[in-house]
């Protein structure tokens, strides 16, 4: 694994005890709170492997239900979060799994409302590093350390392209990208991770692409 700063090896200013346990967690909570959108009414967590063993003591509970709330690595109200997201009205499930995972540190999000639902699976691989490794049934790699957009879309010719094209046209550099689809002609998902800050007009832009369904940004 590469490092780009002695950070990523010693873990982020945190709120502790355990990078892997609690930063990590907080991250993938937050990811699924900016790919939401919005503030959950309700979550379902599942938990797997060194996760389900210890969420407790290594507050990976507080930090998920923390991330969900939007708050950074550092915010001293990760502490009290579920007392927090509690007052907000969000109902919150935590399920300890016994299946084995790939990766002993897997969280399954399942967050929604009225108005949708949304399910994501992250792992924390450590120093608060994460990956997401799959949405609404799709898989993906995306670490959640840079911005990034997600294109859902329909699985035609051209598709791809009039993305990488308009992406270009904004002088965006691609430092990671991929698709993953259920089925061939149906519908998919980009995953594009970049160097820059993502614009709001450039969202808007690659909405109105043929074969464009949805278009999600994440910020770092």
């Amino acid at each position: 694994m590469k490092y780009r700063s002695v950070f990523d090896i010693i873990g982020p200013v945190m709120i502790g005890p355990s990078s892997s346990h609690t930063a990590g967690a907080a991250r993938i909570g937050r990811v699924a709170r900016s790919l939401f959108g919005r503030e959950p009414k309700w979550a379902n967590i599942s938990l797997y492997g060194s996760f389900a063993q210890t969420y407790k003591g290594h507050g990976t509970d507080v930090a998920i239900v923390g991330g969900l709330l939007d708050f950074d690595t550092d915010d001293k109200r990760i502490i009290k979060a579920i007392e927090i997201a509690e007052e907000h009205g969000m109902k919150i499930r935590f399920i300890e799994e016994d299946a084995v995972t790939d990766h002993p540190n897997t969280a399954r999000i399942i967050i929604g409302d009225h108005n949708g639902e949304l399910e994501l699976v992250g792992i924390s691989i450590g120093g608060g590093k994460i990956e997401i490794i799959e949405l609404n049934g799709f898989e993906l790699k995306l670490s959640g350390n840079h911005p990034a957009i997600l294109v859902v879309h329909n699985d035609r010719f051209g598709a791809i392209a009039s993305v990488a094209n308009t992406l270009a046209k904004y002088e965006i550099n691609i430092g990671h990208m991929e698709v993953s689809r259920k089925e061939a002609g149906k519908m998919a998902l980009m995953t594009i991770e970049v160097d820059q800050n993502i614009d709001e007009t450039l969202i808007e832009e690659l909405e109105q692409l043929p074969n464009i369904l949805k278009v999600t940004k994440i910020v770092d």
